[in-house]
């Protein structure tokens, strides 16, 4: 067991070699890749493969040349994003916390899925914490997914709910048409609400947060005992909407 966790360890280390050097100075020929890293021609031409399959890397030419690819570009704008987006947003959670009493989670999309970057906790003795900084869902599964899913262009839209459709089996209540139906009830009345869908006795609202340009780029939700998100709908969700202004300003000005 020792030995599998150290072989994977060193696997890792050299992935992180490889990009470090496609960082520095690319497009590099496989040879180059050989010098800069040490690694023998084997080693260099399998990772390589796999970050090429994986889209991290790109190979192009004749002899083929590598530079990092469009994941690796991507995850490198996320990060930076979810920075800024986490430092303006943060403010706005603890306040909402404060005012719910209830789990506020702050979400961003990678790919077809929302990963959830910051939370705050509020004082109701019964919380919904199934949620965690990190935590990963389908996009459309639950209130802050959903607002990340609904207001994106439908082309995209729909591609994404081809993809979600396939990861629906842990989630029974859920299938396309009840997605589909929660875009429209979203986009009519400006905020997502979902009740007993995910979880049984649970309910979310959940706002987008849109850039400059109007692209959503993340989405705040509160997320309690449905009947406390029925008894407050209104409430919850014009304090997140004006929270999202805020949020939506400050992000501006930066």
């Amino acid at each position: 067991m020792v030995a599998d966790a150290a072989g994977q360890v060193n696997a890792i280390g050299k992935v992180c070699a490889i990009f470090k050097v496609l960082s520095a100075r690319a497009p590099l020929r496989l040879s180059e890749v050989v010098e800069a890293t040490g690694f023998n021609r084997v080693t260099a031409l399998r990772i390589l493969g796999e970050l090429v399959g994986q889209r991290f890397v790109t190979r192009e030419g004749n002899p083929p040349r590598y530079s990092l690819g469009p994941e690796a570009v991507a995850m490198g704008s996320a990060s930076s994003l979810t920075q800024d987006v986490r430092s303006a947003a943060r403010p706005s959670l603890l306040r909402l916390a404060d005012l719910s009493e209830d789990t506020v989670l702050l979400s961003v999309r990678s790919g077809a899925e929302s990963i959830c970057i910051d939370r705050s906790v509020g004082s109701f003795p019964i919380q919904a914490n199934f949620l965690h900084v990190g935590s990963r869902r389908p996009l459309g599964v639950g209130a802050g997914s959903m607002a990340l899913l609904a207001w994106l262009p439908e082309g995209e839209r729909e591609s994404i709910l081809d993809v979600t459709e396939r990861h629906l089996g842990a989630y029974p209540r859920l299938g396309r048409a009840v997605l589909a139906g929660h875009i429209r009830a979203a986009q009519a009345r400006g905020y997502v609400l979902m009740l007993d869908i995910v979880i049984d006795r649970i309910g979310a609202i959940g706002v987008p947060i849109r850039n400059r340009e109007g692209e959503v780029i993340a989405a705040i939700s509160i997320t309690a005992l449905t009947e406390r998100i029925v008894s407050r709908e209104q409430e919850l969700a014009g304090a997140i909407q004006r929270e999202v202004a805020g949020i939506e300003r400050a992000i501006a000005r930066r």
